[in-house]
């Protein structure tokens, strides 16, 4: 792949050629050397795997500008805000423990989200120290002593700013273009949704990244597949030779590392969050379909039965992995006798067991059950309760923290975090889902199919849930924004640069690099625009204190946002 300059060349607008579409007349076309044929050879290619130095620089800048806005000021406001007094406190259980306790009452803590997300908050209180004022508590950190507040805030702030770090690689290996990977990443950074969740001690940003983070190992997996392939069809494979014969050759340095990986993070998805659960099928559908695409890229005659045959092994054993990590993080549970249901002679009213190993493991599908059936009574109301088909329109956004005290210079005064998305970011997503489903439609690219397969994932399941009238919150749809952002910056580039008529039928050189900068301008102008909406919103994202007019005029939709 090339630097920045390309942007203009590869964009989402490849037409036909990045498409996982099966083998056509074009493979008449000249051959690109050892015998394999021009188109299937571009089909095949993958991203440049050497570094290059300008868009590592260019990512370095887009996550120096998220971490600044999520470290800066990360101990305010003081005390735990919205349900860091659940998280934070479970999350020094434990470190201290190794599950969740209740030092009030001075016994084990219910607790219905697996454990993984309070750990890695519970790293930072490790690392930075952690206070509790109602419960006395007033540990130093082991590394340094700071406001409590940055301890278990400190988790969250990383997961944030490595997000960011993740979607601008991802954008630019999807997009071959450095220039839309760091639009990508500056749009999430610059989004005061993922901003707050950064600065929150919640589990959504950990889930957020989990997910992210397994997406990207799917599309290094797709592009290593392809590479295997292209490098077995060079060395003069023939596919149309039965069994194995028609394959390329297998060793350990062949096997799908990419994909076995993306199968530990979804596990430690699942181990912050259940939601998790969700993005799994999605993504083995992604697995299968890339498969099958590659396969008739090269011209296999049957690709359906041979992805089956080849991949389902393992995509059984990504799930294996998935389940061992996931029960791996319970491992302060399971060693120790202190957690909620671990023991059976403490719990007599369950249908627990004691049995060496697999008692253990018996009573945690217990506790399983246990935290189900309160997820699924979920209905009482709440506040800042909101519908899915509110979430993208900014229709209840959740106020983590407000506070009227304080000098501003101004009779009243008003101080609030608000878990609202950067408006103009956020009511573009809804267009650029449906333009993203008609380009992609109209060119097969395999780009649109998955990030809308994705953002179908992160929502589509809560508005079943919607049904029986379960209490959600907007927060739920963190893990879909990472991928609502790549659809925006899809369709830049698209304005960037369309897709055009054959090279024989095209308008003159001149005529291109004007239209290609008229799109650059219209595209570099929307990202001025989020980022000035984003200063505007920004007081509120971090609690500053505002005159209560000035905080009152960003309430754009009235009562909706109060």
């Amino acid at each position: 792949m090339t630097s920045a300059s390309t942007a203009q060349s590869a964009g989402p607008a490849e037409s036909a050629r990045t498409t996982d579409g099966g083998a056509t007349a074009d493979q008449a076309t000249p051959t690109g050397g050892g015998g394999v044929p021009a188109v299937v050879r571009r089909r095949l290619a993958g991203v440049d795997a050497r570094l290059d130095g300008h868009a590592w620089l260019a990512t370095t800048v887009v996550v120096a500008i998220a971490a600044i806005l999520r470290f800066v000021g990360l101990s305010g406001p003081n005390g735990k805000i919205f349900d860091e007094i659940y998280y934070a406190r479970d999350a020094y259980g434990l470190i201290d423990r190794g599950v969740e306790w209740n030092y009030k009452d001075n016994g084990p803590s219910y607790v219905v989200h697996p454990p993984l997300g309070k750990w890695l908050i519970g790293l930072g209180e490790w690392a930075f120290g952690y206070q509790d004022a109602e419960t006395k508590i007033s540990v130093p950190g082991h590394l340094m002593t700071t406001a409590p507040e940055f301890g278990w805030r400190f988790a969250a702030a990383v997961a944030g700013t490595l997000s960011v770090l993740l979607l601008v690689r991802i954008g630019r290996r999807m997009f071959r273009s450095t220039t839309l990977g760091c639009a990508a990443g500056l749009l999430l950074a610059l989004d005061g949704f993922q901003l707050v969740l950064s600065r929150t001690a919640l589990l959504d940003i950990f889930l957020l990244l989990f997910v992210l983070a397994a997406f990207g190992a799917l599309v290094l997996d797709r592009d290593a597949r392809r590479r295997r392939w292209a490098r077995a069809l060079d060395a003069g494979l023939d596919v149309s030779r039965p069994g194995r014969a028609g394959r390329p050759p297998s060793t350990w340095r062949d096997w799908p590392w990419w994909r076995l990986l993306a199968g530990v993070l979804l596990g430690c998805a699942c181990a912050v969050k259940w939601s998790g659960l969700y993005f799994v099928p999605a993504f083995g559908l992604l697995v299968i379909f890339w498969e099958v695409g590659v396969r008739r890229s090269a011209g296999v005659r049957r690709p359906w039965r041979d992805t089956l045959l080849d991949e389902l092994p393992w995509l059984l054993l990504a799930g294996v992995l998935m389940v061992g990590t996931y029960v791996a993080t319970w491992s302060g549970w399971l060693l120790s006798d202190d957690g909620y249901y671990r023991l059976a002679s403490r719990y007599p009213q369950a249908p627990l067991s004691d049995t060496p190993v697999f008692g253990a493991l018996i009573n945690l599908w217990e506790y399983h059950k246990a935290a189900y059936g309160f997820h699924t009574q979920l209905d009482d109301p709440h506040k800042y309760q909101s519908w899915p088909w509110q979430w993208l329109l900014l229709g209840r956004p959740v106020a983590f923290y407000w506070s009227g005290e304080g000098s501003c210079g101004a009779p009243t005064c008003a101080s609030e975090i608000l878990l609202l998305g950067t408006p103009l970011l956020w009511w573009s997503f809804l267009p650029a889902l449906g333009a993203l489903a008609w380009l992609g439609a109209a060119r097969r690219d395999w780009r649109a199919g998955a990030i809308l397969l994705s953002v179908a994932a992160g929502l589509l399941p809560w508005f079943w849930f919607a049904l029986d009238g379960r209490t959600m919150f907007s927060f739920y749809a963190a893990p879909a924004v990472p991928f609502l952002v790549l659809a925006v910056v899809y369709v830049l580039g698209a304005i960037i640069s369309p897709a055009g008529a054959p090279a024989a039928k095209a308008a003159s050189e001149e005529d291109v690099s004007d239209r290609r900068m008229v799109g650059g301008i219209i595209a570099g102008a929307y990202v001025l625009l989020v980022a000035l909406c984003f200063g505007y919103f920004y007081p509120i994202f971090v609690g500053k204190l505002l005159p209560y007019a000035e905080w009152s005029a960003r309430m754009w939709l009235d009562g909706r946002w109060i």
